[in-house]
Formats: C-alpha cells, sequence, structure tokens
C-alpha cells in the first residue's frame, strides 16, 4: 500500500511538471465550471420540481414522466459540458506529448470539431446515469450497492472515452469500444493514478480547509473586514486546487491512453512508472 501511494505521489509530481509547463490547461476546467454555473442557473426553474420529487419520494418509483426527463437533460448537459472542455485539455496534452505547440484555441476548435460524437456520447452516458438513478429508487439497500458497482465498472469502461475521442475519428459506440479495449489490455484492477491523485488533492483540500477555518476564527475575532478577505483567499485556494486536481486528471488519461495504445510519446511521464499504475497484461 505504501509502495503504491509512492508512486502516485510521485506521478502526480510528473503531472504537475506538464502543467506547470503550460499552464493554459487550467482553463479547461475553469471554462467548464464556469459554463456548468450559467446553464444550470438556466435551467433552475424546471430542475426544481425534479429535485423536490426525488427529495420527497425516499426511494419510491417516479410516479411521473416530467422528472424522470429533466434527470436526463440535467445529465445530459453535465455531461456535454464536460466531455467538451475534456476533450479540448486532451487534445492539447497529446500534442505537448508529440512536441507539437498548442493553444487553448486548438483544443477547442477540435473539441468543436468533434461536437456530434460529443453529444451522443454525452446521450449514451445520461442515459446510462438516468436507467442506474431509476434503478437505484426501485431497489433496496443491496441493489444500491450493486447498482453503485455498476456504475463503477461503467466508470472504469468509459474512463478513455474522451481521449479516443480526441485522437481517433470513431463514433460514440466505437468510442466505448475503444476504451474497453484500451483498458482491458493496458489497466488492471489497481487505477492507482487517478485514486493517487484524488488522494493527494482531498488531502491537500482538507488541510486548507481546516488550516482555513481556524485562521478564519482569529481572523472574524479580530477584524470583520481581515475575516473576508481570508474567507475569499480560502474560496480561491480551494477552486485553484479543483481545478488543478482536474487539469492533472486529464492529463493522466491522455497519457495513459498513449501508453495503453502502444506510444512511447508520454509527454516527459515515466513510462515505468506509468506501467505501474495499470499493470499491462499480456
Amino acid at each position: 500500500m505504501i509502495e503504491r501511494l509512492q508512486r502516485s505521489w510521485e506521478l502526480t509530481l510528473q503531472c504537475l511538471g506538464v502543467l506547470r509547463e503550460d499552464k493554459s490547461l487550467l482553463l479547461f476546467p475553469f471554462f467548464s465550471g464556469i459554463a456548468l454555473l450559467f446553464i444550470m442557473a438556466s435551467f433552475a426553474l424546471p430542475l426544481w420540481p425534479l429535485l423536490t420529487s426525488l427529495a420527497s419520494r425516499s426511494g419510491r418509483a417516479p410516479d411521473h414522466t416530467l422528472p424522470v426527463i429533466l434527470l436526463f437533460l440535467f445529465y445530459f448537459i453535465q455531461f456535454s459540458v464536460m466531455n467538451f472542455f475534456n476533450t479540448a485539455l486532451v487534445e492539447v496534452a497529446l500534442r505537448r506529448f508529440d512536441g507539437q505547440p498548442a493553444t487553448v484555441g486548438d483544443g477547442l476548435r477540435r473539441a468543436c470539431a468533434r461536437l456530434p460524437v460529443i453529444l451522443m456520447y454525452s446521450a449514451v452516458a445520461a442515459t446510462a446515469g438516468t436507467v442506474l438513478r431509476l434503478i437505484e429508487e426501485r431497489v433496496g439497500f443491496i441493489g444500491r450497492i450493486v447498482v453503485a458497482l455498476i456504475g463503477v465498472v461503467w466508470a472504469v469502461a468509459t474512463g478513455l472515452v474522451v481521449p479516443v475521442i480526441a485522437a481517433e475519428d470513431v463514433g460514440p459506440f466505437e468510442a466505448i469500444t475503444r476504451s474497453g479495449e484500451l483498458i482491458r489490455k493496458a489497466w488492471g484492477e489497481e487505477i492507482i493514478g487517478n485514486a493517487g491523485i484524488g488522494v493527494v488533492f482531498g488531502l491537500a483540500i482538507g488541510v486548507v480547509v481546516v488550516g482555513g477555518g481556524l485562521a478564519l476564527t482569529g481572523a472574524f475575532a479580530a477584524s470583520v473586514s481581515l475575516g473576508i478577505a481570508l474567507a475569499a483567499a480560502l474560496v480561491l485556494a480551494v477552486v485553484f486546487l479543483l481545478l488543478a486536481q482536474t487539469t492533472l486528471q486529464g492529463i493522466y488519461a491522455a497519457a495513459l491512453y498513449r501508453y495503453a495504445d502502444g506510444d512511447a510519446a508520454t509527454g516527459g511521464l515515466d513510462p515505468v512508472l506509468l506501467g505501474d499504475a495499470f499493470h499491462a497484461r499480456g
């Protein structure tokens, strides 16, 4: 376990090195977050009946079609936005691995070119999410565990769909199949890279929140304006860490795609370390 955490830490440091060379990559999750906020705000009124309905049913089967449609729409919009900007991020990362110059505009242009596929894949993912949610509402505790496991399997199987969409001119179903093939070929049971990045940033955010909370107590006791300023700085720090985590996971996904596809171009990431992150199978 200690060795796995150490490898994850080393991989995170190497991913940070890639990000340090091109800080503009942080813009993709930033744009994604802003777009989601605006879109969700514009859908607040039609989504409100869905949220109140889900909160009041307490596990009972849905009684109306409208909440199901709104749930699908919520997932579809969310996935479309995230997949669009993740595709742009991966495109830039892949070009960096090739030693080619790449800008934010290059990534966005590739994502726009692949927009029909992104939307179709997002619809598939939204359908899967909606079906799993509806099943979860109809089953008991054990059934919910099974549904959660199915969700994990789906997430793992589609873990490389975005890099495939960015790198290959295939349709949504071919991208899902291709992602599954790459994962079966190269991964294994242990997804150390993403887990390691998640653990590292989870701990970092925890430290920032706890330390910041303690500092806020003293700051507000001394001065309200000082407390407000410190609270704003705390929020910005957490937002930055979340953006960095999302960006690093996108870089790592691009590297995994290249490695699983048999391409040695990994932008300076240690191929041996990547091999430890997912045990290749013959």
